[in-house]
């Protein structure tokens, strides 16, 4: 609806006499309220209300009806969500119901919170007196309204359709409605009650069967499947099936036909963006800027270099200079000489000017045999600060021998680290050699070299993931096989021997008393089931650190290398199969086919929702023994006038369909019409405000004086007459 002023709805408000009524159709999907006399109600929204909090000040705000989401977004609807004051189409939440109330007057233009206009509200068929009274004294005591008349919404819409010859004065009303389905029977154009059925089901059971099925076909898109777009793809899309068995069986097959009544509805998707392979141009410029920023690089660590070689040959002058000085003083104030300093010893001292040297050497970028040379003077100068080592134990004092064994152990240690760093130096020396002589055969033949690496890198690389499927997979290399794999299967020879030895000493000493380790080749099996002994895991981190080291050396000689990704534990058993594909257009289309019919056909067979009652062909047939078992021609009168209204009856082929059910029913030869309402949505609405506007309205009102005077009591006796 267009957007109308507080100013101009106020207006319009005062140009009505006190005297016209105000009609609201009080349904459970939606809340109509206009005048009278008028055909298209002034305000329509859901019959919801919402309490959020605000996401910034934390006020709790109410908001009736359904809102644009971007103003929505702005409040926190998690913790309250939709509330509707209708159980079963009967109203009882009337805290509610007020908020909606004032929500419809101030819509419709009212000034304050008094009404003084006579009001027509619709009400359920048979609605229980206590809704009845408690919306009574809702209007007369909150609103304080002159009169109210309550009426039924279909038949309204009868009586409006059969004004325009749609119906006869005698006939079935039949309205599937938002929660509950109601028939009822019509004789010389009034409503007879007691002929009346009701099921509890409705066009919001269609809609929600509708939502879980497409949430539990696209578990992926739940966020899309909203309540309101269910609703436009139910209305759109759904209908009724003329026979549900033989289209179930249509779908099965996969007929052609079935493919024709297939719906389609397209997600937003946007295609991912196709990576192109680099020009020329762009590698060459990205390896220029590759240059000048490893040029940068180098400049940056030059300049440090020369800064710390800097630092490094003021501290060792210093510290020369600081002997120099400490040679010159004497023995009794050498102490002294040295607390003023910060050092304990001269030794220290010493010990800080190697230190100091061995780092300046190091800056300034000496050979690794020059440093060899270096520190083994070094250590060649500090072999006698073990004296004791050589000297026999029966020549020394306890302390002593304390002293000897701190040498040992010192010397031990020292002499193991020694030995590492000759290892590391030598295998140091091994890879520069190694560089060397890749750098000579790279200047030799740079695509000859470039295409060697690029094989080898390749060869290491699958001899890796082979061994790393061999080890998750056993003999399984693709990743494909169809049974489970055994713990055997993944291990390796050493492992399984391991393995071996272990389940026989189990089963060898699980017999009586456990004794192993009681004899000497017991220890054996322990060494035989050591890891060290495993040369395989040896050759596999010799073969990934190769292939490192080729990796990186492609990346420094070849710009357009590009290492392939460490695959995940998880990945190496499925490398032939990949797990991850691109999304297409295919993957954000919901298909509607059998949901088309199957969703709307719990309107006939409502336990395929898992509720026990009655379908619209059954409760026709029960109406019609109900009101005319014995009277044939009243039967006649009532199915060659059948008439349907309610948002459900929008659903194609429902007429065709419920004809033939209760032409099921019925004998042989009997006249059965179905006719549906010209506007099923708003035709209550409008029959409403047709009877209002009746002159002899007034007549069928229940007035604020009979309300006070007789009470609620008397509204169980109120009937409104619908023909005036």
């Amino acid at each position: 609806m267009p957007f109308i002023s507080k100013i101009q709805r106020q207006t319009d408000y005062n140009r009505f006499p006190s005297s016209t009524p105000i009609v609201i159709d009080n349904g459970a999907s939606y809340f109509r309220i206009g005048w009278a006399g008028e055909t298209e109600p002034r305000v329509i929204f859901r019959n919801i209300v919402q309490r959020p909090r605000h996401k910034s000040t934390g006020e709790t705000v109410t908001v009736v009806g359904d809102h644009d989401t971007a103003l929505l977004k702005h409040f926190d609807c998690t913790r309250s969500g939709p509330r509707s004051a209708f159980d079963s189409n009967v109203v009882f939440q009337f805290e509610i119901m007020e908020y909606i109330l004032d929500f419809a007057f101030d819509r419709l233009g009212a000034n304050g919170s008094r009404i003084d206009h006579p009001i027509l509200i619709t009400e359920c068929v048979c609605n229980p007196v206590q809704s009845r009274s408690k919306m009574a004294e809702l209007l007369f005591e909150t609103y304080g309204v002159p009169s109210v008349a309550f009426g039924v919404d279909a038949a309204f819409s009868y009586k409006y359709n059969q004004q325009r010859g749609i119906c006869q004065k005698d006939g079935l009303a039949i309205c599937p409605g938002f929660t509950t389905t109601h028939v009822i029977p019509f004789v010389d154009g009034e409503p007879v009650y007691r002929g009346c059925c009701r099921t509890n089901i409705g066009g919001y059971h269609v809609t929600d069967n509708l939502k879980q099925l497409l949430s539990l076909k696209y578990p992926h898109h739940m966020a899309r499947f909203t309540w309101e777009k269910i609703e436009d793809l139910k209305m759109e899309h759904c209908y009724i099936a003329p026979d549900y068995a033989l289209e179930a069986r249509l779908f099965l097959k996969g007929s052609k036909e079935a493919e024709d009544k297939t719906r389609c509805w397209q997600l937003p998707w946007v295609p991912p963006p196709i990576e192109e392979p680099p020009s020329e141009e762009e590698i060459a410029r990205k390896a220029a800027i590759k240059e000048r920023q490893g040029q940068r690089l180098r400049e940056m660590a030059e300049a440090k270099r020369s800064s710390r070689i800097n630092e490094l040959e003021n501290q060792l002058h210093g510290l020369e200079f600081l002997l120099q000085q400490l040679a010159q003083v004497e023995e009794e104030e050498i102490s002294s000489f040295l607390s003023k300093t910060g050092y304990v010893s001269k030794q220290e001292i010493e010990s800080t000017l190697t230190k100091v040297s061995q780092s300046l050497r190091k800056a300034k970028g000496e050979s690794k045999v020059e440093q060899a040379e270096n520190e083994e003077k070094a250590d060649s100068s500090t072999s006698d600060k073990y004296p004791l080592i050589n000297v026999p134990d029966n020549m020394l004092t306890p302390e002593q021998l304390k002293e000897k064994k701190r040498q040992i152990f010192l010397k031990t240690t020292t002499e193991g680290r020694q030995r590492a760093k000759q290892k590391r130096f030598e295998e140091e020396l091994e890879r520069e050699k190694k560089t060397r002589e890749d750098e000579e055969r790279r200047l030799e033949n740079p695509e000859l070299y470039l295409e060697q690496m690029r094989t080898k890198y390749k060869e290491l690389y699958e001899k890796v993931e082979q061994r790393k499927r061999l080890k998750t997979n056993g003999g399984h290399a693709n990743g494909n096989n169809s049974g489970a794999v055994g713990r055997g299967e993944r291990l390796n020879a050493a492992q399984r021997e391991r393995m071996r030895l272990l389940t026989t000493a189990a089963f060898d000493r699980g017999k009586g008393e456990d004794n192993f380790g009681a004899k000497d080749e017991d220890w054996q099996l322990y060494k035989l089931m050591s890891k060290d002994n495993d040369d395989d895991d040896d050759g596999a981190d010799e073969d990934e650190a190769e292939l490192a080291r080729v990796c990186s050396r492609l990346q420094a000689i070849d710009p357009t290398f590009v290492a392939k990704p460490e695959p995940t534990p998880s990945e190496v058993a499925t490398t032939e199969v990949p797990r991850v594909r691109l999304l297409t257009k295919e993957d954000f289309q919901v298909v509607l086919g059998v949901e088309r019919f199957r969703c709307p056909e719990i309107l006939f067979h409502p336990n395929l929702v898992g509720i026990d009652q009655a379908g619209l062909d059954e409760m026709t047939g029960a109406s019609i023994r109900r009101l005319a078992s014995k009277n044939e021609a009243l039967e006649d009168r009532l199915t060659s006038s059948i008439f349907m209204t309610g948002g459900c009856s929008l659903f194609p082929g429902l007429n065709e369909r419920l004809e033939a059910g209760v032409r099921m029913l019925l004998p042989c030869g009997s006249p059965i019409k179905v006719a549906r309402a010209l506007d099923p949505v708003l035709d209550a609405w409008r029959g409403a405000s047709a009877y209002a506007a009746n002159l002899q309205f007034q007549q069928q009102t229940f007035s604020r004086v009979d309300y006070y005077e007789k009470g609620e009591d008397w509204l169980r006796r109120y009937q409104l007459r619908y023909t005036l």
